[in-house]
């Protein structure tokens, strides 16, 4: 075995056994994945999808190794016991947050600059969604920070492109052109709300007037909200990921669409060295998982009808690698930094179940494509616990 696979193995292990002793998780057995997804969607034709990945990258020791438990109560306590749970997701591409979401949203392992706003070559999850179920514009949607992530909706690829894609929402753009508008000077008063991007703090993107008319056309035609009532809102929070969560709930009610990807990237904080701010995230990014699945039972357009699907991109460098930054970065390669988890919530998902053998993050593109019903071109294999 490589190295850095038995790495990834001890890693596994490690997060299998303690959730086994903490909690009493049982391990997965497949038998007739096919017909059980047949089944649950003749009985919730309007089936829908929702993946929030934590953008920014979260390490074992800060999550659901036994010291980081504490910052993940809510996905430790409410949501694992209800879903089935991955110990080793492995992604073996680049680890750059753009590109590594833009594999996860193609199935394949892209190899573009993370730092150049392009959309991918190869069809993503929403184009063959659209197009394989003949979807309307409105029915896939992705929330996104905003450095590059303007260009994940569709591909490059001749035979889908925008004319399939998923609709982009990207909340610092909405809250910065909205700002502009409603207070012409007054930006830096959410600073903490418009910090782009921590890796790599000189990539800027240059919007016209053009740009910020079509933000604002945004919050006031798809998600019904007036720019003064956005502004308002958005001074009541901490952080963008809350201001996410908020673009996420407006979409639910105005649109109720059927395929969704969110992106929590508070905690790539870690790039700029501060330990607790990047742990305040994770435990932020756990309180809002638990809230959007809150929010998913109480909504009856998706209560009993919706998968829910949370992964971290990647992860961080480990502390004992000495050609690494520990969590500062994810630089090394190695198997902290490639080794994550998915949790998996939904009607046709088995609860309180743990898988120990590794799958990897291009996996989910053919399996949702499989359990919805369309055809997909990814290299990931079928995840056979969730068809």
């Amino acid at each position: 075995m490589h190295p850095d696979g038995l790495a990834s193995s001890v890693i596994s292990r490690t997060r299998r056994d303690f959730l086994r002793s903490s909690m009493g998780l049982l391990s997965a057995s497949w038998c007739g994945g096919i017909a059980r997804a047949q089944s649950i969607l003749r009985q919730f034709p309007n089936e829908k999808t929702i993946l929030v990945t934590f953008g920014g990258g979260a390490r074992d020791e800060e999550t659901f190794a036994e010291d980081g438990q504490q910052n993940i109560p809510h996905l430790l306590k409410e949501l694992l016991p209800q879903g089935t749970f991955f110990t080793q997701v492995v992604n073996a591409g680049i680890l750059g947050h753009y590109v590594a979401t833009a594999s996860i949203v193609t199935g394949i392992y892209e190899r573009f600059d993370n730092f150049i706003a392009q959309p991918p070559p190869n069809p993503t999850l929403f184009e063959y969604f659209r197009k394989g179920l003949r979807r309307p514009s409105t029915d896939a949607w992705v929330i996104a920070p905003s450095n590059g992530f303007q260009r994940i909706g569709s591909s490059s690829n001749a035979a889908f492109g925008p004319r399939f894609g998923a609709g982009v929402i990207l909340p610092k753009r909405l809250l910065g052109a909205a700002l502009h508008n409603d207070a012409p000077g007054k930006e830096n008063n959410l600073t903490h709300l418009l910090q782009d991007n921590y890796e790599m703090p000189v990539y800027q993107s240059v919007e016209s007037a053009y740009d910020q008319e079509l933000h604002l056309d945004m919050l006031q035609s798809s998600l019904k909200i007036s720019v003064s009532d956005f502004v308002q809102h958005a001074r009541t929070l901490d952080s963008p990921d809350e201001l996410s969560i908020y673009i996420t709930r407006q979409l639910m009610k105005q649109h109720a669409p059927s395929l969704m990807i969110l992106t929590l990237h508070d905690m790539d904080i870690a790039h700029s060295g501060a330990f607790s701010l990047y742990v305040d995230a994770i435990q932020r990014a756990d309180r809002l998982c638990a809230e959007l699945w809150t929010m998913i039972q109480a909504d009856p357009e998706y209560k009993g009808c919706t998968t829910l699907y949370i992964m971290p991109d990647f992860g961080r460098d480990s502390d004992d690698d000495p050609s690494g930054n520990g969590f500062q970065h994810h630089r090394t390669g190695g198997a902290s930094a490639r080794t994550t988890w998915l949790l998996a919530l939904g009607p046709h998902v088995r609860q309180n179940t743990i898988v120990e053998h590794p799958v990897e993050s291009i996996d989910l593109v053919p399996t949702i494509g499989r359990h919805l019903g369309f055809a997909t071109t990814s290299t990931g294999r079928l995840i056979e616990e969730l068809i």
